[in-house]
């Protein structure tokens, strides 16, 4: 819910006040509410009557959260494809441009302090309703506001307005509830004098009322955030019993269509001054239809993940939009949430289905993510193992039935203690249609291909698992020497790969290597003993602890996307923008390869062959390296 500052003026030829006056104070603008915040507190201790006064902060914490809400069940829908109006994608760049949502609610609330403190005789002793004050405000906002603001929202249209202000909005084709408030700060000044009309009307009666103030206000977000939220959902029927309702509420397909077409569809929320004036799209009615019918699109790849933390929920798509655009970190205010995450994380503890998290296209395939909602934790326990598999079997028949060609497991649905990396679901289901990818071939490329080039000897730390031994087999045939630190798992590795000569192994008692290989189950502590300059490359689905400040850390096994993935707004845990798992990425290059075979099990494929295939269909290396800071 907290933003980011950074926020890319899209302007062409940015006007006068287009900042926010706060954007030096980057997240600690809130900061500016403290004072206001402490007093209305300390009022409410004291047991003063100023019921508008107290009542302001917990408004606009209801504000952020009703925006939330709408946020989270928009991204929702259309991950699912369901009544989606607008089909193109939603990329990092209007993320970060529409991340300061929550300024709007911020000046509103200053606006609501001073109206206290100007008018203090009129606000602290507000009544909670006034019949007349309702009927006022909802009569003066049909006329003179939505009749005002159409004329200025044609006069922002204007080639030389339109360049220095209203452009910022008009740069999201693609809508979602908040690129409704994105806007230049002068522009948003604009918008409030035409709001005030109503409010002030009241206050010049003296019938204003705090139903009527905040209901008005609530008005306005719910109204903003249901035209940008690009999914249909307003039921046919509703239009045959009330034929009018067409020009006194907008619906989402009527106003993507001014973010599409620009010229036409200007209402704000009342569509009958662009019947008047003769801007109502013509195709507005056939958008609505299209819109309407819709359905849940038809993925030809799943990728199966689960939540981690207890935090990582706020981190999906469907969670905090700043959040999910960046790498997987802790935040210091999420702490500050914990009844929400109980709240939530009980929930999902309660539900027991997968759902659609995001949604991507590249060229003609379509993938998405579906989440178990179950954390690390509980797969780290036995008895939870049941039900773990209770809910993937269920995705896995759930995507046979949709005709998805290839499901791939990610994080810890393919740990072999669960489900021996997913042979388990072939043995139970041997006529499944869907392949099931667990993605062990390419993360073992990944990582044979991160070690740089003309290195001899390797230090290979962790389980002895199907990455573990598809790495040592690799590196073996190119003569790469895998150093073991103990004597019983370099037993282990040769007893294993019994048919490779015994130069290809050592059992090191020293840790004097600067390539270390490191998956699950090793001693994090002996990052200690590595040299200085040391360079840590993961095999593993979970990053290890970063204590040497001294050395290099490699991403876990990924690689970054090519460009013509489209929707991509949203990182994959701690990995960086544009880039995927290799878990992940090897489900989909199964798909455009038309492999008919399961990769799990103990199958495996050539490491040369996953590889070249992986990047001949545009993706990358992740060559990254960073120190821990």
């Amino acid at each position: 819910m907290i933003a980011s500052s950074r926020t890319p003026n899209m302007a062409s030829k940015p006007g006068i006040l287009t900042d926010w006056p706060w954007k030096p104070l980057g997240s600690f603008k809130y900061m500016i509410l403290v004072p206001w915040v402490g007093h209305s507190l300390y009022a409410l201790a004291c047991s003063e009557r100023k019921p508008y006064y107290y009542l302001i902060f917990p408004f606009l914490l209801l504000r952020l959260l009703h925006n939330q809400i709408w946020i989270s069940v928009s991204r929702y829908l259309t991950a699912q494809g369901t009544n989606r109006i607008v089909h193109r994608g939603l990329e990092f760049d209007q993320v970060d441009r529409e991340s300061n949502w929550d300024d709007r609610i911020l000046l509103n609330g200053l606006l609501m302090y001073l109206a206290s403190m100007i008018l203090p005789e009129l606000f602290h002793h507000l009544p909670y309703w006034r019949s007349n004050d309702v009927v006022i405000t909802a009569l003066l906002h049909a006329g003179p506001v939505e009749f005002l603001y159409y004329w200025l929202h044609r006069a922002l249209h204007h080639h030389f307005l339109y360049s220095r202000y209203h452009s910022h909005h008009h740069s999201s084709t693609v809508t979602q509830p908040i690129t409704s408030v994105i806007h230049p700060f002068a522009e948003v000044v604009a918008y409030f004098v035409l709001f005030l009309i109503p409010i002030s009307a009241t206050i010049f009666t003296r019938t204003i009322s705090i139903a009527s103030l905040f209901g008005y206000i609530f008005y306005i977000d719910l109204m903003n955030n249901l035209g940008h939220c690009n999914f249909e959902f307003f039921p046919k029927k509703l239009f045959s019993i009330f034929p009018l309702f067409k020009y006194l509420c907008y619906t989402p397909s009527f106003h993507s269509l001014h973010h599409t077409k620009f010229r036409t569809n200007y209402s704000l929320f009342m569509p009958i001054y662009d019947y008047i004036y003769g801007t109502a799209d013509e195709s507005s009615n056939d958008t609505y239809e299209i819109s309407l019918k819709k359905p849940k699109d038809l993925p030809d790849v799943v990728h199966l993940t689960h939540l981690t933390t207890p935090d990582s929920i706020y981190h999906l798509p469907v969670g905090f939009a700043s959040l999910a655009s960046n790498p997987q970190t802790s935040k210091w205010y999420l702490h500050l949430m914990w009844p929400f995450t109980f709240v939530l994380n009980l929930m999902a503890w309660i539900y027991s289905r997968t759902f659609v998290s995001e949604r991507n296209t590249l060229e003609k395939l379509n993938f998405q993510s579906w989440v178990v909602p179950r954390f690390t934790k509980q797969y780290l326990l036995n008895w939870q193992c049941t039900g773990l598999n209770k809910i993937i079997e269920e995705a896995i028949l759930e995507a046979n039935s949709r005709g998805v060609k290839v499901l791939s497991l990610g994080l810890l649905n393919q740990k072999e203690e669960l489900n021996a990396y997913g042979e388990l679901y072939i043995q139970k289901f041997p006529k499944l249609k869907v392949k099931i990818v667990d993605g062990s071939s390419l993360a073992a490329a990944v990582v044979v291909n991160s070690i740089p080039k003309g290195t001899s000897q390797v230090l290979l730390r962790g389980n002895f698992d199907k990455v573990f031994f598809s790495i040592a087999q690799s590196l073996c045939e190119a003569n790469v020497q895998v150093a073991m630190l103990y004597q019983d798992e370099f037993t282990k590795l040769h007893a294993r790969l019994n048919t490779k000569p015994k130069e290809s192994f050592a059992a090191s008692t020293t840790t004097s290597l600067k390539i270390w290989l490191v998956g699950d189950g090793w001693d994090e502590d002996e990052q200690m003993k590595a040299p200085k300059g040391s360079l840590f490359i993961p095999f593993s689905q979970f990053p290890p602890k970063k204590i040497r400040k001294d050395c290099f850390y490699h991403y876990t096994p990924a690689m970054r996307v090519p460009p013509s993935i489209k929707n991509m707004h949203s990182c994959e845990t701690w990995l960086p923008r544009r880039a995927m798992s290799a878990w992940r990425i090897a489900g989909i290059v199964h798909a455009l390869e038309g492999w008919k075979v399961h990769e799990c099990g103990s199958t495996t494929f050539s490491l040369h062959k996953i590889w070249d295939a992986t990047i001949r269909h545009g993706f990358q290396p992740l060559d990254a390296l960073y120190k821990p800071t």
